[in-house]
């Protein structure tokens, strides 16, 4: 028992008077105290004792004084974006409660942010496989204008891919953009655990925006150069390598391990929904200004990235939301919002992962060699399937790209497809080895028969577009979610965007190879093109047999487990 004198009243109450922001010690918290106070003798904790003087109106002041000086510490961790603060003070306003909806509508927000701010990523990168259709074409049935020589047979060609090395060009810009973009990837990964992701994303879009722009730029400035080309494609990748860490990392804080696959099969649809939509606004202006095939898009994604700086939320904490896994009945302070969260903040008790802490993860290397196949595949197809339509069929350059935008159609029913089968059995790998297994020999059969009309191109096309992209989209999302969020990491959920990076990033050097090797191999025929994509998706299937074993095993013990 500790006996307090007059003076430490005394102390007490001049501390209430002056406002200081630390009360004497005279006590420690929970001892018993006797105190000899101006109205009498009071036995009790030092914390009743603090309550006792909150009834005082001068304690009163100063405890509320206190509060706010807490919430304001605290409230440095938020980071509530300038729309979402200004639709919260015109509810306020309005006197509209979104009440228990209120984690709901916010998730859906991401959600949708998310997906826009990917297909625009995806959008911004269709341009040049569209483009290419003009920079090397049959001049014989076009027109020669005015300051054209047209005793020259690549007068309509743009230099300098004018040249009988066109094809390599092409395939040099493709690998400079994805190499740039493998490279980068790892190192955006480890960046976006440590960084504020809104901030990360929005620029990332925007000067993604402003480097297509300067590429489609050389067709106003009459810019002929190669290295121009390629800096843009190095600089454009480098940039873009801000989207996927980024949005996999926002969806997998706010959304748990139920249904993932689902969840993740239809939001991944941005993937081809954007290049769908890349293609479509390329095409527009492809045959009478290719530039704004580049620039429209540029000033797309840009504009996106403004809006995820005004209203994505990257963090549930930040509006006051449960956390997957968190009971959503307990109601969480809502700190006051602001704007004043630097790029470079750290979020407490969150720790990010090293790389090759990352890498010991079970599954992290195999499904990331898997998917260095798998997206050589699909981003083959990707950049070359305009052209190659365009050589197989009697379509022109418009009406081949439109006809490719039905392999992304495929690889949206593939993806959601890929998801439900993965959700439903719990069997990633075995669903991403079953779609390559009927992949390889439907790429034989496209080869074969896709140009013997253009109604069965489409029909081949789609199928196609289903197999091959399934896994990869599988492999991108819910897989890279469920190994950033694995259990020997202890809930850590910075480890998503490193996890995310490393498989994404050895995925996009094999998107980097694809294009190169097409380009060299284009000279062969494109019937050798086709042989090199099927002998990727064998070999990315080998990469996978032993966590299929793996999961049959599990699976079997599960069974015996089940009926013992």
């Amino acid at each position: 028992m500790l006996l307090a004198r007059r003076s430490d009243v005394t102390a007490v109450w001049d501390w209430g008077r002056s406002g200081s922001a630390a009360p004497p010690n005279f006590g420690k918290s929970g001892e018993t105290l006797t105190t000899t106070a101006r109205n009498g003798v009071t036995t009790g904790t030092r914390a009743e004792h603090l309550q006792e003087a909150k009834t005082l109106p001068i304690f009163c002041e100063v405890f509320a004084r206190r509060r706010r000086k807490t919430s304001k510490k605290m409230s440095r961790y938020t980071d509530v974006p300038l729309g979402i603060i200004a639709v919260q003070k015109v509810s306020d306003c309005c006197s509209i409660e979104a009440g228990p909806r209120r984690a709901l509508l916010y998730k859906v927000s991401v959600l949708l942010l998310t997906y826009m701010s990917y297909m625009f990523y995806h959008m911004s990168r269709k341009p040049l496989s569209v483009v290419k259709n003009v920079f090397h074409q049959n001049c014989s049935g076009l027109t020669p204008g005015a300051d054209d020589d047209a005793n020259v047979s690549t007068w309509c060609d743009w230099a300098p891919f004018d040249r009988d090395d066109y094809s390599t060009l092409f395939g040099t810009l493709d690998s400079a953009f994805l190499f740039a973009y493998s490279a980068g990837m790892f190192v955006s990964g480890i960046i976006a655990e440590r960084v504020n992701l809104r901030y990360f994303l929005s620029l990332g879009m925007i000067f993604s925006g402003v480097f297509c722009y300067l590429f489609g730029l050389a067709r106003t400035c009459n810019i002929h150069a190669m290295w121009y080309f390629i800096l843009m494609q190095v600089l454009g990748g480098i940039v873009q390598t801000t989207g996927w860490p980024g949005v996999v990392t926002v969806v997998g804080n706010w959304f748990g391990e139920g249904n993932r696959g689902l969840i993740f099969g239809i939001w991944n649809s941005h993937t081809s929904v954007g290049n769908i939509l890349g293609s479509l606004v390329a095409a527009a202006f492809v045959e009478q200004d290719w530039g704004l095939s580049f620039i429209v898009p540029g000033a797309i994604i840009a504009g996106g990235g403004f809006l995820i700086f005004l209203f994505m939320v990257e963090n549930p904490s930040h509006v006051g939301c449960p956390r997957p896994g968190e009971d959503e009945s307990e109601e969480i302070k809502r700190f006051p919002p602001n704007e004043t969260v630097p790029i470079a903040a750290v979020i407490p008790n969150e720790t990010p992962i090293s790389f090759w802490s990352a890498l010991k993860i079970p599954g992290v290397v195999e499904y990331s060699l898997s998917l260095f196949f798998a997206k050589l595949v699909s981003y083959t197809f990707l950049y070359w399937l305009p052209l190659y339509i365009s050589a197989s069929t009697t379509l022109g350059a418009t009406l081949s790209a439109d006809v490719s935008t039905l392999f992304d159609v495929g690889g949206i029913i593939g993806g959601i497809a890929a998801g439900v089968i993965s959700d439903y059995t719990g069997m990633s790998a075995v669903t991403c080895a079953g779609m390559l297994v009927v992949a390889i020999p439907l790429m034989f059969v496209y080869d074969e028969y896709g140009s013997v009309s253009v109604e069965m191109n489409i029909f081949l096309l789609i199928v196609v577009g289903i197999l091959v992209n399934g896994p990869y989209a599988l492999i991108t999302t819910a897989v890279s979610a469920d190994l950033g969020t694995h259990e020997s990491l202890k809930g850590s959920s910075r480890a998503l965007a490193t996890v995310t990076a490393i498989i994404d990033g050895t995925g996009s050097i094999g998107a980097a190879v694809g294009p190169l090797l097409a380009g060299v191999i284009y000279s062969y025929g494109w019937e050798s093109v086709f042989y090199m994509l099927m002998a990727s998706d064998v070999l990315a299937l080998l990469f996978l047999v032993r966590l299929v074993i793996k999961e049959f095993t599990q699976r079997r013990r599960r069974t015996r487990q089940h009926i013992g």
